[in-house]
């Protein structure tokens, strides 16, 4: 019997994985959109009664029952009450005129969040970089939207909640700080500057995900000679919608002037020898432990807009920790 050839094989189970994925959105986003309706009926019934709590209360209870008798579980007097509290929430917002993209474990946690705009924010982003439930979750524990904001103008933070995230320049995709729990580093273990740069190779997804959007991997120890001088940069990545190099500079204690030295020196490099002509400048972000803004702002021009230093955070502090930690830096 003659074998199957590898890459025939290959490509008729992308099919079928694909037509899987397809069939699993459109009954998740359908069912999502019927449990919105079941909300909306829910609310419309309850206004018709004459004292809205009581009514509530055995409107869910008989609901939950009939409902379990015909289509089994699922159909809980909680389930039943997140659906009302899922429609109350989304028939305030934009949302209730476009189709529901998310699964219904997405917008059950995105009706928990009381900020209309950082909820809009987060269900923008999860659509657009199709984020699992504990992606999402993830990016909002790490303040993701708190410090996308920290360096915009209040008209900008507004945007980010009708558009989501849009990269048009370095400002733009750039975070302070970047949240690397995922590496298993503890906050107070001792680790050398190789072993945060491999831990951040190991787990190369997490990380691409924490840079945010655009961004592919070049490598990493890439070296620059100069006058015969070896130097070597910890890691190279390229972002797609910037159009430019972006090399990242690992330092595991509090920057240094000559490390910002150091880097306008990669970035020079990488802009003479490495771009095209059809390219943006290449972009210089260190990662450090600690610093001086006022340090930082006296090394770098005044009109940079090409290197920046941020903090890195081996543990993910609870929200009000981050949201303190955030107002500190601004």
């Amino acid at each position: 019997m003659e074998l199957i050839n590898k890459n025939f094989y290959n490509e008729i189970k992308k099919l079928l994985d694909d037509a899987r994925h397809r069939v699993y959105q459109t009954i998740n986003t359908t069912m999502t959109h019927t449990y919105y309706e079941i909300g909306r009926r829910v609310v419309e019934e309850e206004q018709k009664g004459k004292s809205r709590a009581a009514y509530g209360k055995s409107l869910l209870k008989n609901l939950s029952l009939e409902l379990t008798k015909e289509f089994g579980k699922g159909f809980s007097v909680d389930n039943l009450e997140n659906m009302r509290k899922f429609y109350i929430v989304y028939s305030k917002s934009e949302a209730v005129s476009r189709k529901f993209e998310l699964g219904w474990s997405h917008y059950l946690f995105l009706a928990r969040l009381k900020n209309d705009a950082e909820r809009s924010f987060y269900e923008i982003e999860a659509i657009q970089n199709s984020w699992s439930l504990r992606e999402l979750k993830r990016q909002f524990n790490s303040g993701l939207y708190e410090r996308l904001g920290l360096s915009r103008e209040k008209i900008e933070v507004k945007e980010l909640s009708k558009k989501g995230q849009v990269v048009q320049s370095a400002s733009d995709m750039v975070k302070d700080p970047y949240v690397l729990e995922f590496i298993g580093l503890d906050e107070k273990s001792y680790y050398s500057e190789s072993d945060l740069e491999q831990k951040l190779i190991d787990k190369l997804e997490h990380f691409l995900l924490e840079l945010g959007k655009g961004f592919t991997f070049v490598s990493r120890q890439k070296r620059v000679t100069i006058d015969e001088k070896h130097f070597r940069v910890d890691l190279v990545f390229y972002n797609r919608l910037l159009k430019s190099f972006v090399v990242i500079d690992l330092k595991i204690g509090e920057l240094k002037h000559q490390d910002i030295g150091q880097m306008m020196m990669y970035v020079n490099y990488f802009d003479r020898y490495e771009k095209t002509e059809d390219e943006n400048p290449t972009v210089g972000i260190i990662l450090c432990k600690d610093k001086s803004e006022t340090l930082v702002k006296l090394t770098l021009p005044k009109e940079n807009n090409q290197i920046y230093a941020s903090k890195y955070l081996t543990v993910l502090p609870n929200k009000e920790e981050f949201k303190k930690l955030l107002d500190g830096n601004e």
